[in-house]
């Protein structure tokens, strides 16, 4: 191979992309991103609603599996934070011993323990709306007392809510079909 060959060759492997090319395809980019921003935000809203209700759905069942392990009675209490934002935690003792703080902590008193605690901080992509709640787990019969609706809330508007039947059993429902995939209440 002669040396003007050699040139020749060497050129054209350093060839690369010019300056236009490379804008025209980061405004491709910028542009295919730019549509698909807000359908990711909302399919974010639903796996964040549709995994609080799964997490709350584990807790149930954990929940009445351990008042049975325990032959003691567990209790599953939820309410609405001062100042936005929202929680349930798992305990021992009665419905009004343990309660959550605005800043996620489980305080309990009268010998009672926290087991669990869930918290839902304001302006978070999911609350829990059902006002004040408290459920016990029968150990003798892994029954729960009172049956409860939990009541999950995305930013967006969409609900997702936990139906607890006596047997301590959770269904999922969406009121209207508003969260794609489940069943609708």
């Amino acid at each position: 191979m002669s040396f003007s060959h050699y040139r020749t060759a060497r050129r054209q492997l350093v060839r690369g992309v010019s300056l236009i090319e490379t804008l025209c395809a980061m405004s491709i980019v910028a542009t295919t991103l730019g549509l698909g921003v807000p359908g990711l935000t909302s399919w974010h809203q639903r796996q964040a609603l549709i995994s609080s209700a799964a997490e709350l759905e584990t807790d149930i069942h954990y929940a009445r599996s351990l008042a049975v392990a325990r032959n003691a009675s567990i209790r599953l209490s939820s309410a609405p934070l001062e100042g936005g934002g929202s929680c349930y935690v798992l305990h021992t003792g009665d419905a009004h011993d343990c309660r959550c703080t605005a800043a996620g902590e489980a305080i309990c008193e009268n010998g009672a323990q926290a087991l669990r605690l869930v918290h839902h901080p304001k302006g978070g992509p999911v609350s829990l709306s059902n006002g004040k709640l408290s459920i016990a787990f029968n150990p003798e019969h892994g029954t729960v007392t009172p049956t409860a609706t939990f009541r999950f809330v995305d930013t967006e508007g969409r609900a997702l809510h936990q139906v607890v039947n006596i047997m301590g059993r959770t269904r999922s429902c969406s009121p209207g079909g508003a969260v794609t995939g489940v069943k609708a209440c």
